[in-house]
C-alpha cells in the first residue's frame, strides 16, 4: 500500500485490509449518507447556537420589549422552533442511522457506529440474536438491535450473505436447502 504526503511516497506495511478493524471486526457495510447526516446536523446546531446568540441582539436593535405580550410569545415561539426543535427533530429522525457495520465471525457479534447527539461517533454492539425485524415497516427502522432502532441500506452490502445473515434470513426455517432438493425430485417425476 503505498500513499502519497507531499510528493513523498510513503509505504505502509499493514497486512490487515482496509476494510477491517482490529477492535470491531471485518466491514460489512459502510452508509453513503453518512457524511450527508453529518452535515446537516452540523448546519442545524452552528444555526441554533448562532440564533441563541443574535436572540439578543435583535431584541435590542428590534424594541420587541415594548411591544404587547402576544407578539412576544409569537416571535419567541418562531425562534425557539428554530433553535431547539429543529435539531431536536433531526436528532431523532437521524439517530439509527448506521454509518459502519462491522461483523466479528468469531464470536458472531456486529458493532454498528452512529453519530450521536454531539456529533460524536457512538459504538452500539451486538449479537446477532438481538437483532429484531419490526413486525410493521417503520420509516426510519430497518432492525431493531436489542431496543435500538437501526437504520441501513440492504443494497449498500458488498456481500448479500452478510445482510442476510444480520437480519437472520439465513437460519430461516421457511426455506432449508434440503427441501430444494425434495421439491427438484418431485419437479423430475
Amino acid at each position: 500500500q503505498v500513499t502519497s504526503f507531499q510528493g513523498v511516497a510513503v509505504r505502509s506495511l499493514s497486512t490487515s485490509s482496509p476494510h477491517d478493524h482490529p477492535e470491531h471486526g471485518r466491514l460489512v457495510y459502510k452508509g453513503n449518507l453518512a457524511k450527508a447526516v453529518l452535515g446537516v446536523k452540523f448546519f442545524s446546531y452552528s444555526t441554533s447556537i448562532f440564533n441563541l446568540f443574535m436572540m439578543p441582539y435583535i431584541m435590542l436593535k428590534s424594541g420587541i420589549g415594548v411591544e404587547s405580550l402576544l407578539v412576544q410569545a409569537a416571535f419567541y415561539g418562531l425562534i425557539g422552533i428554530f433553535t431547539f426543535v429543529t435539531p431536536v427533530t433531526l436528532h431523532i429522525l437521524t439517530k439509527g442511522y448506521v454509518i459502519r457495520l462491522y461483523y466479528k465471525d468469531e464470536v458472531d457479534t456486529y458493532t454498528a457506529i452512529t453519530y450521536n447527539a454531539i456529533l460524536a461517533e457512538k459504538v452500539t454492539v451486538f449479537h446477532q440474536k438481538d437483532v429484531k425485524i419490526p413486525d410493521i415497516t417503520k420509516m426510519f427502522t430497518t432492525f431493531y438491535a436489542k431496543t435500538k432502532s437501526m437504520l441501513v441500506n440492504p443494497t449498500l452490502f458488498p456481500d448479500p450473505q452478510d445482510y442476510n445473515h444480520l437480519m437472520g434470513y439465513d437460519k430461516s426455517s421457511f426455506f432449508k436447502f434440503e427441501d430444494l432438493g425434495e421439491v427438484k425430485e418431485a419437479d423430475e417425476r
